[in-house]
Parts: C-alpha cells; sequence; structure tokens
C-alpha cells in the first residue's frame, strides 16, 4: 500500500503536526507499507529530520517571499498559496497513491475532495479545530472530543485514546504507575516545543534559576528562533541542563519530578508517564486542550501575559500536590494511540473483512458481557462459577473500566461486531492476570488465540499470568499454543517480549 503524508513544519507552524505523523508513518512502515512526506521546504521544515528517520520526503514548490501569518489563527498563510496551487504542486508529483493522510490546518475538505477525485485513493485527516473535511476517516486526539461535534459522513476517532504516541511511552507506562518524586532536588523539564515564537523558554528560566532546590533539563532545538539566546543561559548555571534534541523523550519524561510547556502533543506524552505539568498555552489553538486539561485536574494553567507573576507559584502548587496530578495524568492517556488509529486505516484499505482487534470496552459493552457471562459454557470454567446479578455486574464493570492499572478489552472484527473480552488485571508492578472468554455462538473460530497474539503486539513489555482449570483442556492447549510457560497443572506465565 502506498501513503503519502501530506503536513509541514516550520518557525509558525511549529514540530507537532510533523512529528505526530512521524509516529504514525513509523508504524504503517512496520506493517510492511511504503509511507512518504509531501512537504513546501521553508525555515524549520524538520524535511531533513524525516529524511533521516528513513521516509522519502517529496519537496513541494517553496515560495520566493514567504507568508507571515498576521495573527495565531491565520492558517491560510500556513500553506504559502492558495489550495488550489497547492493542490496542482501535490498532483504533479504524485500520481498513484492508495492513502493520503492531511495533518495541516490549512488543509480541509477543499484540498481533500479534488485529491479523491483525481487519485481515487482513501482520505485520512488528522486534526484538531472540528473543520469541515472530505475524508474517509478523520483522526482528533483532542481530550474530551466527541466524534458528534464533527458534521462529516466519514468514521470519526475522538478523544486522547487516539494520541499519536511513539511505542516507547506505552513500553515505560508501567513504571510509571510506581512514581516517585526523586530526593531533595526536584527535576523540572522545561519543554515549549519546536519553535517557542514568545520565547517563553527563556522567561520561564528567569523565574525558576534563583529557586532552591531544582535540577532543570531544557529542551529547545536550533531551529527555533531564540534559540542561541536560551543557549547562552543556560551555560551560567550548573543546575541546567541543555539539550538540542531528546531521541528516547519517554526516558526523559520518566526521570523528570514536574514539566513547564505547551499544552500540544506533548501533553499526551506527559499524561501517559503520569508527568504533573504547568502549561502555558502559545497559541489560540490549544486553548481547548489546556481547558480539557485544567477541568480533569492534571495540570496547572499559566497564562502567557502572566508567566513572570506566577511560575514560582504554580511550581509550588504542583509539588505540594504531585500524587494527586500523578494520578490524574494516568487516567487520560495509555499510550496506544497509534495501534488504534493503524487498525482503523487497515479496516479502511483492508480488501478483506476477517481481521480481528481490540479495543478498549465502554460503558456501551455492559450489557453484551452481562450476557456471555451468564451463558452455561462461560460459567463452566470460571474461576468463579457463581452468576452475578446484573446489578452486581454493572458496579463491578464500572469500576473496572475507570481503573486505569488494569486494562479491559473487546475482541472485534472489521465490522465492529463484538466477539469476546481479554482482561489484565495488575497484580504487581509489571505483572498482570489474563482473563479471556469468547461469545459461545464463535467458539472453534480461532478468535481466542488471535486475541492473545494481538496482546502480545499491544503489551510485550509486561509479564503476563494465566490461570486455567486442569480439566479445561482446550483452554489449556490455547496458553501453551501461545507460547505460555506452564508453572504447573494450573497456572502459566508469558515472560516479557522486550
Amino acid at each position: 500500500m502506498i501513503t503519502v503524508i501530506r503536513t509541514d513544519a516550520s518557525v509558525f507552524i511549529g514540530s507537532g503536526h510533523v512529528m505526530r505523523c512521524l509516529v504514525l508513518a513509523r508504524r504503517l512502515q512496520e506493517q510492511g507499507k511504503k509511507v512518504s512526506f509531501a512537504c513546501i521546504p521553508q525555515q524549520g521544515d524538520l524535511i531533513a529530520f524525516i529524511e533521516q528517520r528513513g521516509f522519502q520526503v517529496i519537496r513541494l514548490s517553496s515560495v520566493l517571499k514567504p507568508l507571515v501569518p498576521q495573527k495565531d489563527d491565520d492558517y491560510l498563510s500556513w500553506l504559502q498559496r492558495s489550495v488550489e496551487e497547492d493542490v496542482d504542486d501535490f498532483l504533479s508529483y504524485v500520481t498513484q497513491v492508495d492513502l493520503v493522510i492531511t495533518d495541516h490546518y490549512a488543509i480541509g475538505h477543499e484540498w481533500q475532495t479534488a485529491i479523491q477525485q483525481r487519485l481515487k485513493c482513501k482520505v485520512v485527516a488528522i486534526d484538531d479545530l472540528v473543520r469541515e473535511h472530505s475524508a474517509d476517516l478523520i483522526v482528533d486526539q483532542t481530550l474530551g472530543r466527541k466524534s458528534c461535534e464533527y458534521s462529516s459522513a466519514a468514521k470519526v476517532l475522538a478523544g486522547s485514546q487516539y494520541a499519536l504516541l511513539a511505542p516507547r511511552f506505552s513500553q515505560l507506562r508501567e513504571r510509571a504507575f510506581s512514581r516517585k518524586k526523586t530526593g531533595n532536588n526536584i527535576r523540572v523539564l522545561v519543554s515549549m516545543g519546536g519553535a517557542d515564537l514568545p520565547n517563553a523558554t527563556l522567561r520561564v528560566l528567569t523565574q525558576l534559576v534563583d529557586l532552591p532546590n531544582l535540577a532543570i533539563t531544557v529542551l529547545l532545538s536550533p531551529r527555533a528562533p531564540h534559540y542561541s539566546e536560551v543557549r547562552r543561559f543556560c551555560c551560567f548555571y550548573t543546575h541546567i541542563t541543555h539539550h538540542d534534541f531528546i531521541e528516547d523523550m519517554a526516558s526523559i519524561m520518566l526521570d523528570h519530578d514536574v514539566a513547564i510547556g505547551a499544552p500540544g502533543t506533548t501533553s499526551w506524552e506527559r499524561a501517559c508517564l503520569g508527568l504533573p505539568s504547568v502549561i502555558i498555552p502559545l497559541a489560540d489553538n490549544q486553548r481547548e486542550i489546556s481547558k480539557q486539561l485544567v477541568k480533569r485536574g492534571a495540570v496547572l494553567l499559566i497564562n502567557l501575559e502572566d508567566l513572570e507573576e506566577q511560575s514560582a507559584n504554580k511550581l509550588e502548587q504542583i509539588i505540594a500536590d504531585w500524587d494527586s496530578f500523578v494520578s490524574a495524568n494516568l487516567e487520560l492517556c495509555d499510550g496506544f494511540g497509534v495501534e488504534r488509529v493503524v487498525n482503523e486505516i487497515d479496516k479502511l484499505v483492508s480488501s478483506h473483512s476477517r481481521q480481528l482487534s481490540i479495543r478498549k470496552a465502554t460503558l456501551d459493552d455492559i450489557q453484551c458481557v452481562y450476557e456471555w457471562q451468564c451463558h452455561p459454557e462461560t460459567r463452566r470454567y470460571a474461576l468463579n462459577a457463581a452468576v452475578p446479578s446484573l446489578e452486581e455486574h454493572i458496579a463491578w464493570m464500572q469500576n473496572k473500566l475507570t481503573c486505569f492499572n488494569d486494562y479491559f478489552y473487546m475482541v472485534v472484527n472489521q465490522d465492529g461486531k463484538r466477539l469476546g473480552v481479554v482482561r489484565l488485571d495488575k497484580q504487581m508492578s509489571e505483572e498482570y492476570l489474563l482473563s479471556v472468554y469468547i461469545n459461545p455462538e464463535h467458539y472453534g473460530q480461532g478468535i481466542a488465540s488471535k486475541a492473545l497474539a494481538l496482546v502480545d503486539v499491544k503489551h510485550p513489555a509486561i509479564v503476563i499470568k494465566a490461570t486455567v482449570m486442569e480439566e479445561n483442556i482446550a483452554s489449556q492447549k490455547l496458553f501453551e499454543k501461545a507460547g505460555y510457560l506452564r508453572l504447573n497443572k494450573e497456572n502459566f506465565i508469558r515472560p516479557a517480549l522486550k
């Protein structure tokens, strides 16, 4: 499958669109799909960065006199030319493609319609602003976003469960559950994004530099317009460390106690690892994210104009109530968004309908799960043979769905039909107890085996145990064939795969 991603980065656009597209591109590439990017060369474009990660970049035509946005939401200027000109430029390079992915605030339904008509391809739109799209699939990772907010007939993946994070975040999430503050020196991570036009980084540092017991790490790219000024400032202080770029951002976040930064895509990275944050919106399109994060008790907010006055005080508040901020963040994002998005893309472009996937269970699944739980075949080998009442089941499942330490999945086919359940209940750090059962109407179709394989893909870094009654011969064979090691007559274990 040939895929082209149309996105841009610049000193005005920032790097967030390209960075999240790279996460998606890497996962599609791992599945054997051919992925390339189409970008306009301009200051801060990240084209070399994309190429260094193994992707071809189609260099669209640059402009002789770059347009400068007149305000934060002047998104049309991001394109540097008209939509029609961008379509024609794109089509002069791309003549055959199966899927086009757009992640650009200046590209919407007009651009997408033209591409669909000319190339007869599928279109996926990544957006945060509830704009009009002509797409087959829309992805909006904004916290609290509802699919009904989009008027499009396309399928909409809405909410932070679809945040496009690198796999390293979900791999390290287990360690985040046992987060502890470091010793006397609080480790603070300052990261304002790839551009930081208002130089919020330096403004924050000047407020923090004289506070006691802080060890500060600063991330700012050489592409940022105020890079030299910030770097010079950092060199004067031994308790401030500056990095141009960090490849393993997840490990850095796990090593720090508090973050101060802009509320972009990094918000979901911080949430996945339970990193309490003080956020400073740098653009109008970050206001809704900020509002939702504050509402959930995951962050404290400082408006840019209040930065000097409030920085020290907000940091002290975060540190004083640190544990509650950690918990609030962990509830927001589990780090598996890219898997969910790729699974939907597979459904979109796949020619067959027998593909299975696992998705997070919701309140809408309670009745279905209860009916399976009550079936005699399900209870036959259950560790607890007693059939729960409906009231007991509702209370139990509602509790399970709100517990961020556990994983509750529905096994579904490509049409979304529910076929079974897989649960991972946390036992101790990085160790879970697995439970799997299938709709009795679909016994004998290999669904449980495929479900265990999907768990291996989604959760390679944890230890999984299973208890199977000795007389349940079919399930005993299931776990043996899935590579689980037998501990005794009724207990199996799958060590961490990496």
